[in-house]
């Protein structure tokens, strides 16, 4: 109900919550959700697959999955995994963000966003049988804008080629 009472505010969904309580509530317009996540003081120096320690941590992680897990199981629901900063970085945000979000223009960028920061993810982080999920081609498949469309193949032939942070 959230969703349908304030369409363009974020809802963020933390590891807080267990691991069936994200999965169900994900498919609700959740715009972002953590992964392999570690709370304690020089949590991410340790190896990855230590336990927690509730003596050095802000609070219990209840969704102990890995990053690649939760992307794997993200694209599995055919769900595109963003690693997207562009609009911060880009100053579009607040009343900004508005301008291009309530009238559909963010989708033009959101889009293409999201598949090159999931390519960059795909080739340097995951796993092989992730990296083989990546439906970045599909996406690719489904622009329908044609300049759009040969734009981001060239992007994501950039990526392949080692080239990073490139945004609309």
């Amino acid at each position: 109900s959230w969703r349908l009472a304030v369409p363009y505010t974020g809802m963020i969904l933390t590891a807080r919550e267990p691991a069936e309580l994200r999965d169900e509530i994900i498919q609700y317009g959740v715009s972002q959700i953590d992964g392999g996540t570690k709370i304690e003081l020089g949590g991410y120096s340790k190896t990855l697959n230590s336990e927690q320690n509730l003596n050095k941590g802000q609070f219990k992680v209840n969704d102990e999955r890995s990053l690649n897990e939760i992307v794997n199981e993200l694209l599995d629901k055919e769900m595109i995994p963003s690693f997207c900063t562009a609009c911060y970085r880009l100053g579009r945000t607040g009343e900004h963000f508005m301008e291009f979000s309530v009238p559909g223009f963010i989708k033009k960028c959101c889009t293409p966003n999201a598949t090159l920061t999931l390519a960059e993810y795909l080739i340097d982080y995951a796993d092989e049988t992730t990296a083989e999920k990546g439906l970045i081609q599909k996406t690719v498949d489904e622009t329908e804008n044609k300049k759009l469309k040969k734009s981001l193949k060239e992007r994501i032939e950039r990526v392949k080629a080692g080239e990073r942070d490139l945004i609309y």
